[in-house]
C-alpha cells in the first residue's frame, strides 16, 4: 500500500464518505468533571487533534451514573450533558473531521468508589476474575430493559449534540460484553443460558440504537461497534462466538466494526500455538452480509508502515491512539514522511493540549521523557536470567535496546498455567511501557510479579556494565553527587527533591523490592491545616496537632523537630500532590482528636499507593535505582563523605562516590536482637516490619560517630494477625469497629494510643482480642478486601452468627454491639470514654472480625539529627556531609509513635534531607 492510499476515500454501508482511513482511536483522558461533564480542556483536547484525521471517536460516555469505569468519565446519562457534549462535536466537525462518540454502560467492571460506594451491577450477581473484584448486583428482567432504554436516551442526546454517529461498546469487558459472555452472564432467563440469548442484549442496544436515528436523526448518522474478540475466563468468549455475534449484528445494520486490541496485528490469546493474526482469520470466516461492512483495526500504530499492514492484512480503516495523542498532527506528519518515536518531552504538555489527568493518566504517562535525562546506556542484545517466587524457578529472556527494554519472554512458559502467564504478560507490558522495572506489582501476585521484575533489574545491571566496558570505562567507576540509602518512602522523596533541585541522584537498596516499610503502610499521613481539611470543612489547627503527638509521645518527643515536622506536614501533602500524589480522603487514628490522616480518596492502603505514586516520579527522572545492593560503609576523607562502600548480589564490591549520603534505611524491628538487647520483655513478639528493617543505617552511622536517641522506645501495634503478621489497619478503627474480647465484651478505648491499648490486649486472660466491624466499614476501606483476600476475616450475616464462630456467647455480643450502637447515636462513650472513630453504628451486614493481638511495630528510637537532617555526633556536632530521615532517626515521635504520623515523617523529612543534601554539594 502506499502513503497516498492512506488518504483515499471510503464510503460506509450508509453512504456516507470518510475523507480518509484514519481513526482517533477512543482513550480515556480522566478529564470530565466529577458529574461527568465536560471541561473546557477536554473541548481543547479534541479541538488540537481534529482537522486532516477522517473521523475522531470521542472516548465512552457512561449511560447512566452507575455506569462510569474510570474516574472523570464523561456522561451521556442527563439531558444537561447536551451542551458540553455538543461542544466538543462542534469544535471537531468545524475543522472538517468526523465526530463519533462512543457510548458504553461499565457494569461490575465500576469501582464501588466511583459510585458513592454503591454496589455496581451486571447480568449475574457475578465478580470479574480480578483480586478484590466487588460482586455486582444482577440486573433484575425489568432492569434490563431499563437499561436498553438508558442507551438509547444516551443516543438521543449524542444526535441532539450534533455528533455524527455513536460507536456502540460492547468491548473491554463492560456490560455489552458482560451480557454476551458466558462467564459473567449465567442468567436463566431471556437473557442468558444459551449463545443466542446472550445475542439478545447487544442486539436489543442495536435495535434501540436504530430506533433512536430513525427518530431524531437522518439515515447519514453512523453506527460501529466495538468488540473485543477473545476472553481468557473459562468459560469465556472465543473468536468463534465473536463472529457469530457479528453476524447477528451485520444482519441488523451497521456502518463498521471495530477491534479492541492491544496491537493491530495479535493473533489468538486463546490458542496461543497459533500465530495467525486475527484480522486474518476475521476475513477468512465472514459472511459476504460481515464482509460489506468496513472493520477498523487498532493497537500500537505509530508509523505509516504500521498502517500499511493493517490495510495489507484486511482492515478498511486505521485507528491511532496514543500516537495521535503525543502527535496532534499525526497525519501531516505521516504525509510527510516522518518516522515517529512514541514519546512526549516532559515540557510539552501545555503546547500539545494535554488535559492534566490524562498526563498523569497511565496512558500517556509511560510515554513522558524528562528533556533533562541522560538515558541509561545498554549493549543491546538479549540477557537471560533465573529467578525465583517462593514455589517456581523463571527463566526469562530480556532484549534490550540501546537504550530502552525492547522484548521480555518468559522462556519455559509451557511449565506454568494461565494465570501465571496471564500476571507475566501484564508485568511484561507494564514494564515496557514504563522502560522500567520499577512498577507496581499485581495484588495476590506480588512475589511472582517481583522475581520477573528482578531479572529485568538484573539483565539491565550486566548490560549497562557491558556497554560501558565497550566505551573503555570502567563500570565500577561511578560517581554521583548524592547517594541515597535505602528505598521506602524517605528515600524516594529524598531522591525526588534532590534530583529536582539539580544533584545527580542514585538510589541504593539492600532488598529486591522497592518500598521498604511503607509498602506495608496502612492508615493514612497526618497533617494539620491542609487544603484537603478546608475543601471538607474540616477545622483543625497545628498547635492542637503538636500537642496531640507530643502527649501521645509521653513529653519525650524532641521538641525542635516535632514543631518542624507539624510545620511542614501541609507543604508535604502539597508536595504529593504537585508529584500526582494525592490524599483527599481523611480519616482519623488513636490518639487524634480530629480527622486529620489524609489518605487516598479511594480508601486503599496508603503506603502501596504512597509507593506507586514515587516510583513513577522515580521512573519520570530516570532515577537509577540498585536493587540488592547493600552499603558496607560510608567513607570519608578529611571528615567528609567522599562515597559508599557497597556489596552487590554477586558478592562484587565496589565504591560509589559521593558528595553526600542521605540515610533512608528504616528502624530495626525486624531485627530480634537489636528488639531483645533494648526490650527484652518483647521477646517472642511477633513484627508488622518487611524483613529488611534490620537497623543497618543506624549501624552504619554508629561507625561515623553518629549520636542515638530512644533506642529502648519501641512500639508495639495493638491489631496484628498472628499468624501471617499482618499489620490490621487503624482506619478500620477509625472508621467504626470495635474491639471486643473472647467474652465478647468491649474492654478499651479502640483509638487510645497505641501503647494503651496493646497493654489492655495483653491484659486479657486469653492476650488477643478481635477487631469488629459490618459492611459499611469495608465500603469504605479498601483495605479490608486485601485482608478479606488473605482470609484473615470470619464473617456472618448476623452477630449471632458471627459470635457462634468465634466462639463468643452471641447474647454478649449483641448487647456488646447494641450498646455501643447507642453510644454513637448520643456521641457519648460512657464506658470507654471513646470520642473519635464512632461514624456509624454496626448494623449494616454482613459482619466481620478477625483476631488480632499485639505485635512490635516502630522503633521510635535512631540516630540524632537536626532540622536540617543533618545527622549529629554523640557531642550534638554535625557530620558533614551526612543526611537522614524516617524510621532511622530518633526524637520525632518521643516514647510512642501516633498512627499517621511515620508517613508524615518520611515525606517530611525526606524532602527536607534531598533538599538539604542538594544545597550542601551546590556550597
Amino acid at each position: 500500500m502506499k502513503n497516498g492510499n492512506i488518504f483515499k476515500s471510503l464510503t460506509l454501508p450508509n453512504g456516507v464518505e470518510l475523507k480518509n482511513r484514519i481513526m482517533m482511536a477512543p482513550m480515556t483522558t480522566c478529564s470530565g468533571f466529577y458529574d461527568g461533564s465536560v471541561t473546557h480542556d477536554l473541548i481543547e483536547y479534541y479541538q488540537a487533534r481534529s482537522g486532516t484525521i477522517g473521523t475522531i471517536i470521542v472516548e465512552c460516555g457512561f449511560v447512566d451514573d452507575k455506569g462510569l469505569a474510570f474516574p472523570g468519565a464523561i456522561g451521556l446519562d442527563s439531558d444537561d450533558k447536551i451542551e458540553g457534549l455538543a461542544k466538543i462535536a462542534k469544535v471537531i466537525k468545524e475543522k472538517g473531521s468526523k465526530a463519533i462518540i462512543q457510548v458504553y454502560h461499565g457494569g461490575r467492571m465500576v469501582e464501588p468508589k466511583l459510585i458513592g460506594g454503591q454496589s455496581p451491577v451486571g447480568p449475574s450477581a457475578i465478580a470479574a476474575p480480578r483480586p478484590n473484584a466487588p460482586t455486582p448486583i444482577a440486573l433484575t428482567a425489568e432492569e434490563v430493559d431499563e437499561m436498553i432504554d438508558k442507551f438509547g436516551q444516551a443516543v438521543r442526546r449524542a444526535i441532539q449534540a450534533g455528533f455524527d454517529g455513536v460507536e456502540i461498546h460492547g468491548a473491554n469487558t463492560y456490560l455489552i460484553q458482560q451480557f454476551y459472555s458466558p462467564n459473567s452472564n449465567q442468567r436463566k432467563d431471556k437473557w442468558g443460558g444459551s449463545r443466542d440469548n446472550r445475542t439478545q442484549f447487544p442486539l436489543a442496544v442495536l435495535e434501540i440504537t436504530h430506533a433512536m436515528v430513525k427518530q431524531y436523526a437522518t439515515p447519514e448518522f453512523i453506527v460501529g461497534y466495538r468488540f473485543s474478540p477473545e476472553e481468557l475466563e473459562v468459560p469465556g468468549i472465543r473468536f468463534d462466538d465473536s463472529m457469530y455475534l457479528l453476524e447477528k449484528l451485520a444482519e441488523k445494520g451497521l456502518d463498521y466494526i471495530h477491534f479492541s486490541m492491544g496491537t493491530i496485528l495479535r493473533p489468538s490469546i486463546v490458542d496461543t500455538q497459533d500465530p495467525t493474526p486475527l484480522i486474518k482469520k476475521y476475513v477468512t470466516m465472514r459472511s459476504e452480509t460481515l464482509a460489506k461492512i468496513p472493520v477498523v483495526g487498532v493497537g500500537n500504530v505509530i508509523n505509516q508502515s504500521d498502517v500499511e499492514d493493517a490495510i495489507n492484512s484486511g482492515y478498511d480503516l486505521v485507528a491511532v491512539g496514543r500516537a495521535c495523542i503525543a502527535y496532534p498532527d499525526w497525519i501531516d506528519r505521516i504525509e510527510k514522511g516522518e518516522k515517529l518515536e512514541l514519546f512526549i518531552n516532559s515540557d510539552k504538555r501545555e503546547e500539545l493540549n494535554i488535559p492534566e489527568p490524562l498526563w498523569h493518566f497511565s496512558l500517556v504517562e509511560s510515554l513522558i521523557r524528562d528533556v533533562n535525562l541522560n538515558v541509561k546506556k545498554f549493549k543491546p542484545g538479549n540477557y537471560q536470567e533465573k529467578v525465583n517466587d517462593e514455589s517456581s524457578e523463571f527463566l526469562i529472556n530480556v532484549e534490550l535496546g540501546k537504550d530502552f527494554i525492547k522484548d521480555i519472554q518468559l522462556v519455559n512458559a509451557q511449565n506454568f498455567d494461565r494465570e501465571v502467564l496471564n500476571n507475566f504478560t501484564e508485568i511484561k507490558h507494564r514494564i515496557i511501557d514504563s522502560n522500567s522495572p520499577h512498577v507496581d506489582a499485581i495484588s495476590g501476585a506480588t512475589t511472582q510479579c517481583e522475581a520477573f521484575k528482578k531479572a529485568v533489574t538484573k539483565a539491565m545491571a550486566k548490560s549497562n556494565k557491558e556497554a560501558i566496558i565497550a566505551e573503555g570505562g570502567d563500570p565500577n567507576d561511578r560517581a554521583f553527587d548524592v547517594v541515597v540509602v535505602g528505598s521506602g518512602g524517605a528515600g524516594l522523596s529524598a531522591a525526588i527533591q534532590a534530583h529536582d533541585l539539580g544533584a545527580n541522584v542514585i538510589i541504593v537498596e539492600q532488598m529486591s523490592v522497592i518500598g521498604g516499610n511503607t509498602n506495608k503502610a496502612s492508615a493514612g499521613m497526618n497533617a494539620a491545616e491542609t487544603k484537603f481539611q478546608q475543601l471538607k470543612g474540616i477545622v483543625d489547627n497545628k498547635e492542637l496537632f503538636y500537642k496531640e503527638t507530643m502527649t501521645g509521645g509521653k513529653n519525650k518527643n524532641n521538641p525542635e523537630l516535632l514543631h518542624y515536622f507539624v510545620e511542614n506536614a501541609p507543604n508535604a501533602i502539597n508536595w504529593l500532590d504537585d508529584n500526582g500524589i494525592e490524599l483527599s480522603g481523611i480519616t482519623t487514628t488513636g490518639g487524634m482528636s480530629i480527622d486529620r490522616t489524609h489518605r487516598p480518596e479511594s480508601g486503599a492502603a496508603v503506603g502501596g499507593f504512597l509507593i506507586s505514586g514515587l516510583v513513577k516520579n522515580i521512573n519520570k527522572r530516570n532515577i537509577e535505582v540498585m536493587l540488592d545492593t547493600a552499603v558496607t560503609e560510608i567513607v570519608t576523607e578529611n571528615h567528609k563523605v567522599i562515597g559508599v562502600k557497597v556489596s552487590e548480589e554477586d558478592g562484587s564490591t565496589h565504591l560509589i562516590k559521593a558528595k553526600a549520603v542521605i540515610i533512608a534505611t528504616g528502624g530495626f524491628s525486624a531485627n530480634t536482637t537489636m528488639v531483645e538487647k533494648y526490650r527484652p520483655d518483647l521477646k517472642g513478639f511477633v513484627t508488622t516490619n518487611h524483613k529488611g528493617a534490620t537497623g543497618s543505617g543506624i549501624m552504619l552511622l554508629e561507625k561515623l560517630g553518629a549520636g542515638t536517641v530512644d533506642m529502648g522506645e519501641i512500639q508495639i501495634h495493638p491489631t496484628v494477625e498472628q499468624t501471617t503478621s499482618y499489620l490490621i489497619s487503624e482506619s478500620i478503627r477509625g472508621g467504626g469497629a470495635i474491639l471486643v474480647s473472647q467474652k465478647g465484651q468491649r474492654f478499651v478505648n479502640e483509638l487510645d494510643t497505641r501503647d494503651n491499648v496493646s497493654a489492655e490486649i495483653i491484659k486479657l486472660p486469653e492476650h488477643y482480642a478481635y477487631i469488629l466491624f459490618d459492611q459499611q466499614v469495608r465500603d469504605e476501606n479498601k483495605s479490608v478486601e486485601e485482608y478479606v483476600s488473605n482470609e484473615l476475616v470470619r464473617q456472618a450475616n448476623t452477630l449471632e452468627e458471627l459470635a457462634q464462630k468465634l466462639s463468643i456467647d452471641g447474647n454478649t455480643l449483641v448487647k456488646t454491639v447494641e450498646r455501643y450502637n447507642q453510644f454513637v447515636t448520643t456521641k457519648h462513650d460512657e464506658d470507654f470514654g471513646r470520642t473519635t472513630g464512632m461514624r456509624h453504628p454496626i448494623q449494616k451486614g454482613p459482619f466481620y472480625a478477625i483476631k488480632i493481638a499485639p505485635g512490635v511495630h516502630h522503633t521510635m528510637g535512631g540516630v540524632t539529627i537536626n532540622t536540617q537532617t543533618q545527622v549529629l555526633d554523640a557531642d550534638k556536632q554535625v557530620i558533614q556531609g551526612v543526611f537522614a530521615a524516617g524510621e532511622v532517626v530518633g526524637g520525632v515521635h518521643g516514647a510512642n509513635r501516633i498512627g499517621g504520623n511515620a508517613v508524615a515523617d518520611i515525606i517530611i523529612f525526606g524532602t527536607q534531607a534531598g533538599k538539604k543534601a542538594a544545597d550542601y554539594i551546590k556550597h
